[in-house]
């Protein structure tokens, strides 16, 4: 199997009150959790992107990071503290430029050895293209073949250095891009970084078949990932790619005790603290659209509907039935008998595998047995000690079962990977 280490901090999943959470911008932070990882032998180190602070009614969200420093940047400097480790930034193709991204993530792959990768993501929302100069103006129809085209023009600048170290004109000529000139940057040790794509979407599954490596996404059961396994893998015929060409990582949470009853409390523990009273009611506001304030966490749900698109909720991914989603969650409530709190808490559980650490290790396997994923994205609850449990206690166990490496056998992110040398296109 494949693993990633992702650097906690969206959302609500880092436990900001424990007294092992350290700081989200220290480089200390970073480095620790990167080199717990290589310890590991993962195959990559993640960072997310945060353009703009989440807002709601107005307010910074003062739960969420608020430091966010620039991916590229940070990676860049885990180069020089690492050896072996991928190191892949989110980085979005909304609101940058094909020629400056690929010389920077080619600049990235020639500094680490050939270790780099791009996650591609998009935004059509206004609120964060105020950051910008191009606004909001991006349907959101047109978001995926705006990605698309800047992928397949990055790929056409790393493309036009030789592998003999020649450097040829290029130009592009697109709906969205219409550049001309000379690259400067020579053909990287991996011929082109990693590409990653990070989305569950029709749209977004048919883009990931059509032109990445890996798949970043989330599914919590075995049945879903193995009907998201067929459905994406079954995409990649018509592009002329085989099984092999597409890694299927989904992001997961694990939470390792002594026996599966103490993993079970813990995990329990761990989720109280995520889902805060506060978190509760700003959870609720997500779904509800307006200010929820004044509600008690402990108390019952609101008695009135949903407002969507009122806009009370900024920076979020956009909840696709809201209607269904307060329906599900009163009737949860209604059923259990369960206040606010305790309904998200039961309805957001983020834990994906939890138990003994030999519990964990034949539930990773299983997963990667049966065809629901070809390694995972972990994503831990503590900054910047949360993988330190599971490199020590898991690992060793998947390298026992023969599951997982126990060294690398070669130096780049593609050859972690699996993944065969992209044929240079003159």
């Amino acid at each position: 199997m494949h693993l990633a280490a992702h650097f906690p901090g969206v959302n609500s999943t880092t436990v900001w009150s424990d007294p092992r959470s350290g700081s989200q911008i220290d480089f200390a932070s970073f480095e620790h959790l990167a080199r717990t990882a290589e310890r590991g032998k993962f195959d990559f180190f993640f960072l997310a992107e945060g353009l703009r602070l989440r807002e709601y009614d107005g307010r910074v969200h003062d739960l969420d990071v608020v430091g966010r420093p620039e991916s590229l940047t940070v990676l860049g400097a885990l180069a020089a503290v690492t050896d072996r480790l991928g190191l892949a930034a989110t980085v979005n193709a909304t609101f940058n430029e094909p020629y400056e991204l690929a010389r920077r993530f080619a600049t990235l792959d020639h500094l680490s050895g050939g270790r780099a990768a791009w996650n591609v993501v998009t935004s059509s929302d206004a609120f964060t293209g105020e950051n910008f100069r191009r606004g909001g103006f991006l349907d959101r129809a047109d978001r995926y073949t705006r990605a698309a085209e800047f992928v397949s023009t990055a790929r056409e600048l790393w493309d036009s250095w030789t592998p003999d170290g020649a450097s040829r004109p290029f130009a592009h000529r697109g709906r969205h891009f219409d550049i001309a000139g000379e690259f400067t940057v020579p053909r990287s040790p991996q011929g082109h970084p990693v590409v990653i794509q990070a989305g569950d979407s029709d749209e977004g599954r048919e883009f990931a078949a059509s032109a990445a490596d890996v798949i970043f996404t989330r599914h919590g059961t075995l049945e879903a990932g193995r009907a998201f396994w067929a459905d994406v893998k079954g995409r990649l015929a018509k592009y002329g790619r085989g099984s092999d060409d597409l890694k299927i990582m989904p992001g997961v949470t694990v939470v390792v005790a002594d026996t599966d009853a103490e993993a079970q409390e813990h995990a329990a523990e761990i989720r109280r603290l995520q889902v805060s009273p506060q978190n509760a009611i700003l959870t609720l506001e997500q779904v509800w659209g307006r200010d929820l304030s004044s509600y008690d966490p402990d108390g019952p749900f609101p008695p009135t509907d949903p407002e969507p698109d009122s806009g009370f909720v900024q920076g979020r991914v956009r909840v696709a039935d809201p209607f269904a989603v307060a329906a599900k969650w009163r009737a949860l409530s209604e059923e259990k008998g369960l206040s606010i709190r305790e309904t998200v808490i039961e309805s957001t559980t983020r834990q994906s595998f939890v138990g003994s650490p030999e519990t964990v290790a034949a539930g990773l396997t299983a997963f990667v047995d049966q065809e629901a994923a070809d390694g995972f994205i972990l994503v831990p609850h503590l900054t910047p000690g949360g993988l330190d449990d599971f490199v020590d206690r898991v690992v060793p166990l998947l390298q026992e079962r023969g599951a997982f490496r126990s060294e690398y056998t070669g130096s780049t992110l593609r050859a972690h990977l699996g993944l065969a040398e992209p044929v240079w296109k003159g």
